[in-house]
């Protein structure tokens, strides 16, 4: 059995992440709240823990995939967090999509204590991830980085460090406004080709082959024609990644027009009860202003 790793939270991303690191021949140690995620982990060869302060007793290197910075500042310090008991804990590589600012605060504290924190977000969907076709956005000590450079290989082909703590969280930030807008402009021309009485098939391949491609046309092109809307990356996620962009964005006094609309889409689909589908559901929220001539501001 190798190197035992630490992993809290084993949701979409987590789950693709403990498969890769487990075919990687490591042990993975991991905790999540659910139940059925931990006993999930268990079916896959890993080993379920009782609490994140059990994984912090149980590895040196840990992971977490966690929904947001609030969630990964009680899973590192709270009462049953990974420094609770007698932690081994020597660096935390963070997938999680968190506030860039509360990530420094954080990493700060974890110098004090002799960890490194790497923010270390994943830009891809859970399948992507699971191809090992995402790409990791890095910041944080180098040394650190190039310690978990095994690992990081084993969960993604490409990865770029791109300076100090919390670098990794706002160029995460940065290509999710971009990401988000691509599958954005990808709902809305296919229900403009639709509403023109284009073949939708036929369509989409043709945008593969045109200037208008973008690799939302290969990710989420499929799920919107067939209404398959399974997560491989959630509504509510992004809808919580672009509060945060516009918050940055109204203290540094950029407008970011494009993004608010986007927001304004998406909390209307959240209103709707599309919060736990694909982000690829967007193209529903789209079709509903076309058929009750809404604006989307």
């Amino acid at each position: 059995m190798g190197e035992s790793i630490g992993l809290v939270g084993i949701g979409l991303v987590g789950t693709a992440l403990a498969e890769n690191l487990l075919a990687a021949g490591f042990d993975v140690l991991g905790f999540a709240r659910s139940a059925a995620s931990r006993d999930a982990l268990a079916r896959r060869g890993g080993r379920p823990a009782a609490s994140a302060r059990a994984v912090g007793e149980g590895a040196e290197r840990v992971i977490l995939s966690l929904p947001d910075s609030s969630a990964v500042e009680a899973v590192v310090l709270g009462p049953e967090g990974l420094f609770a008991g007698t932690p081994r804990v020597r660096v935390i590589l963070d997938t999680t999509t968190g506030d860039p600012e509360r990530t420094e605060a954080l990493a700060a504290r974890l110098a004090g204590r002799g960890t490194q924190l790497l923010d270390a977000p994943l830009s891809g969907s859970s399948q992507q991830i699971r191809d090992r076709q995402g790409a990791f956005l890095i910041g944080g000590d180098r040394t650190a980085y190039e310690r978990c450079l095994d690992l990081i290989a084993a969960l993604a082909e490409r990865h770029y460090h791109l300076g100090g703590p919390g670098a990794g969280a706002r160029a995460k930030l940065a290509t999710n406004l971009i990401l988000g807008l691509n599958r954005l402009a990808l709902a809305e021309g296919l229900v403009f080709a639709e509403r023109l009485g284009l073949d939708l098939e036929t369509f989409l391949a043709l945008l593969k082959v045109t200037p208008a491609y973008s690799c939302a046309v290969d990710v989420k092109g499929q799920k919107m024609l067939r209404g398959d809307f399974t997560p491989q990356s959630k509504i509510s996620q992004h809808h919580k990644d672009l509060r945060i962009i516009l918050g940055y964005a109204e203290r540094l006094g950029l407008e970011l027009p494009l993004a608010r609309v986007h927001e304004a889409i998406l909390a209307r689909g959240m209103a709707a009860g599309d919060g736990d589908l694909d982000t690829s559901a967007v193209i529903r929220q789209v079709r509903a202003q076309r058929q009750e001539g809404r604006h989307a501001y």
